[in-house]
């Protein structure tokens, strides 16, 4: 019973912090994992800065590996520039919630290695720059770190993801 009592007390403290997403001038750091459609589970880190109160501007990587049938092994990596709006000002949003939308721009580099040989199992149309829209939001625990989901973005991580947050 003593550790209920402290669970809930620690998440009525957590909740009841005056957590901020983040702002003009502000920076914060993400990481995680991501869903991709048989290209096994990517890991994902990137960097966020608010250029306005509701616009931030970032970079983002992401890398997967995945094993096939055989001695077959695709590996998966993205690097990718984004812009985001956030509606909390415009929605009256409280603002332990971020709730955002915007646009990638990525290079995603696909290839393959079969019995310690490289290939090109799409004939030279696996790698290239992609252009996508994603959507997320946050919620802050603190000041300081947040839980976070998103989906699209252009990335290997564009069928969804899901981390953390640090803001500086």
């Amino acid at each position: 019973m003593k550790k209920k009592i402290f669970l809930l007390s620690l998440i009525s403290f957590f909740g009841s912090m005056n957590a901020q997403r983040v702002q003009k001038g502000d920076a914060q750091i993400n990481a995680g994992i991501g869903l991709a459609n048989g290209w096994g589970m990517p890991v994902y880190a990137g960097v966020d800065y608010g250029i306005h109160k509701d616009i931030t501007v970032g970079a983002e990587g992401s890398f997967a590996t995945e094993k096939y049938s055989g001695d077959v092994k695709g590996r998966w990596m993205s690097i990718g520039l984004n812009g985001n709006y956030h509606f909390n000002t415009l929605l009256k949003i409280p603002n332990k919630f971020d709730v955002y939308a915007g646009v990638t721009l990525a290079y995603n580099s696909f290839s393959y290695r079969y019995n310690g040989s490289d290939y090109d199992y799409f004939g030279g149309e696996s790698s290239g720059v992609g252009f996508a829209g994603q959507a997320g939001a946050r919620y802050y625990f603190t000041d300081h770190f947040a839980v976070n989901v998103e989906v699209g973005g252009g990335s290997i991580a564009s069928g969804g993801k899901a981390g953390i947050s640090y803001k500086f």
